[in-house]
């Protein structure tokens, strides 16, 4: 069965030669295929996935191939495309296959579909061809009642959000393009940002789930995939329709976040399981999201609420 190819790719990824070596060139040899490149531009997360939505048709596969920023933009292009959401028309709901291949410091996204760089491109389509596909359930972020971002590992709001402002500045950016230890690099540029930035208040006063959460409190953390930044453990609750882990988390000082990832390296990121999370601000509030390790400041924040989407999507598993 062949069909249509749709990549999606960053040309300012620090690997994009490396993509282009290993997923572009290998794809414009396979035959009986339709393939085309969507390219991310200078947009946001969901600017890139109204656009990508909007050329989606019924049974096309979709491979992110880059970072976990790329399988975002990938990962909410497609679920708009299921719900009929913006740039598709009212009605128009399209149904699509995902699969990620790993080109950047974290990968989540891609180690929770499993499917290995070495495998390639051709072992996706292989898979696709013979119907080796599975069905996962995303989480759904909204803010003060609305849709926000769709992501299939995770979603945090507070200090862990922010955190990842780190990975846009030019600095560490062009290290990561020179080919720095790319794992190793992004953890110890975060332990420089916390150094500096753990201190501030993070987490406006609230309620999650009618019970207020604790001074000092600086994160929510909603868990639905395998890993959290590569190295924190989860779960499988994407194959879950209904449930995954939230928690409220107090990380502003060094032994409380020690503690966390020592729980999160050796057992599992802490939380608990939930078939849903509201988030209760005492006043419309100044708050930064991220989903995948893509963030956003968000000004005039009443509430937040986690949850699981409501239509499933369709992956190519490892």
């Amino acid at each position: 069965m062949a069909g249509r190819l749709i990549l999606v790719l960053n040309p300012r990824s620090s690997q994009y030669a490396a993509v282009t070596r290993e997923i572009l060139e290998p794809a414009r040899k396979l035959k009986g295929w339709t393939v085309g490149k969507f390219e991310l531009d200078l947009g946001g997360v969901d600017e890139n996935a109204v656009r990508l939505a909007g050329i989606l048709q019924d049974g096309d596969l979709v491979v992110a191939a880059g970072g976990d920023g790329t399988a975002s933009v990938a990962v909410n292009g497609v679920m708009m495309a299921e719900e009929g959401q913006s740039g598709v028309g009212a009605g128009a709901r399209k149904r699509v296959t995902l699969a990620a291949l790993g080109y950047g410091n974290f990968n989540d996204t891609a180690r929770m579909l499993g499917v290995k760089r070495r495998e390639g491109l051709e072992e996706v389509v292989a898979r696709f061809a013979q119907g080796q596909t599975t069905e996962i359930y995303p989480l759904e972020a909204l803010v003060n009642g609305k849709h926000w971002r769709y992501a299939v590992a995770y979603v945090t709001v507070g200090m862990l959000a922010a955190s990842t402002a780190v990975f846009d500045t030019e600095p560490v950016r062009w290290k990561l393009r020179e080919g720095k230890p790319r794992l190793i690099f992004s953890l110890w540029s975060l332990v420089k940002w916390y150094a500096r930035h753990h201190r501030q208040d993070w987490l406006p006063e609230g309620y999650r789930n009618g019970e207020a959460w604790t001074v000092r409190t600086t994160d929510y953390v909603a868990v639905n995939g395998k890993s959290v930044a590569q190295v924190m453990r989860g779960g499988k609750w994407y194959l879950d329709p209904q449930e995954f882990q939230g928690s409220v988390m107090r990380l502003g000082s060094f032994w409380r976040v020690g503690w966390m990832m020592l729980m999160s390296i050796f057992r599992r990121v802490p939380g608990e399981t939930t078939r849903g999370d509201r988030l209760d601000f005492v006043e419309p509030s100044s708050v930064v999201m991220q989903a995948e390790g893509e963030h956003e400041e968000l000004t005039g924040v009443e509430r937040v609420e986690v949850r699981k989407a409501r239509r499933g999507m369709r992956v190519v598993m490892g």
